[in-house]
């Protein structure tokens, strides 16, 4: 009897590994097809400029194409709730930003829990913002933009993405601390005409996405939210230089859902790494004002965790509501 014993004890072992040895197999095949890559903004918004160059890198390093799938709507829910609710296969990639931290603690009936149901993959880039207005508004200087301010309380409208996206809260955050009365106005869709024509006369804009007016000088920039000055826009000082304590940066990365095998995880960590540390991918992230932003998983896991303890604190201090 010790044969069959001895045999059905190898059997055993060998349907034990059958996952492992599947999974790692899956993982040295990934990707056999091309990947969906979703984005919560339209086309042209920031975290689309910077989804588009990210997904051509890791498309050059994977020999898969990586296809954007712009889902707007409902300040990137709608985004996040497809991609979280699609097969954790890694064929499904989400691009995160600070936003989906701010609705974590802005939204309570959502059919998705932002902090428990991703799987946090790699960091991409920081995202600076920067303080943008209308030449219309007659201040060249933060100082005087804030002194206009004061003296036209609701006077100057400011643009947002919708009521809970960063450039509401970083604005909220910014009349606060610098003691001025903006009329905050939000959008479903894209205020760059409104701001561009001066229907609104302010917002503050991720740098990628207003980088091309202001060197065309369509639009003025005050500073930028970050504590020190960029490297990129030496010249433009920061908010805290003349508002003490503001300090305001945004951020992309990728997740998946939940429970993808954590060796396509890794394969998908390695690529996006390995692309943020090109020379060439620096210098085309440095053109946009934003600088590279290596982490693990492990690492982008603390560093969210650590996003929502600062901004929720925020949110509820600022009584910010969603929609």
């Amino acid at each position: 009897m010790e044969f069959p014993r001895r045999r059905f004890l190898h059997l055993a072992a060998g349907a034990a590994a059958l996952p492992a040895l599947s999974r790692v197999a899956a993982a040295q095949a990934y990707p056999s097809r091309p990947v969906r890559f979703v984005v919560g903004f339209p086309a042209g918004n920031a975290p689309d400029i910077i989804a588009r160059l990210m997904g051509q890198w890791l498309s050059d390093r994977l020999g898969q194409q990586f296809v954007i799938d712009n889902r707007p709507g409902a300040a990137s829910n709608i985004a996040t709730e497809a991609a979280l609710s699609a097969p954790a296969d890694g064929y499904t990639l989400l691009m995160i930003v600070l936003t989906n931290v701010f609705n974590a603690a802005l939204y309570t009936n959502l059919k998705f829990n932002f902090m428990r149901d991703i799987a946090p993959v790699a960091g991409i880039a920081n995202a600076p913002y920067v303080v943008v207005i209308n030449p219309s508004v007659p201040a060249k200087t933060m100082p005087e933009f804030i002194a206009y301010a004061k003296a036209n309380p609701g006077k100057i409208n400011y643009a947002s993405g919708g009521n809970g996206s960063s450039s509401h809260i970083f604005g909220e955050l910014f009349k606060k601390l610098a003691g001025v009365d903006l009329v905050h106005v939000p959008y479903r869709s894209s205020f760059m005409p409104d701001l561009l024509s001066g229907q609104v006369q302010m917002t503050i804009n991720p740098i990628p996405q207003a980088m091309e007016y202001v060197r065309s000088g369509t639009l003025r920039a005050l500073a930028v939210t970050t504590a020190q000055r960029l490297g990129a826009l030496p010249d433009i000082p920061t908010v805290r230089e003349f508002v003490p304590g503001y300090e305001a940066t945004g951020w992309y990365g990728l997740c998946v859902p939940r429970n993808t095998p954590a060796e396509i995880i890794g394969k998908l960590n390695e690529a996006t790494n390995a692309s943020l540390a090109d020379p060439a991918v620096k210098a085309r992230l440095a053109s946009l004002g934003v600088e590279p932003m290596r982490m693990t998983p492990a690492e982008l896991t603390k560093f969210i965790a650590g996003e929502f303890e600062k901004w929720s604190g925020v949110i509820k201090s600022a009584g910010i509501k969603a929609e």
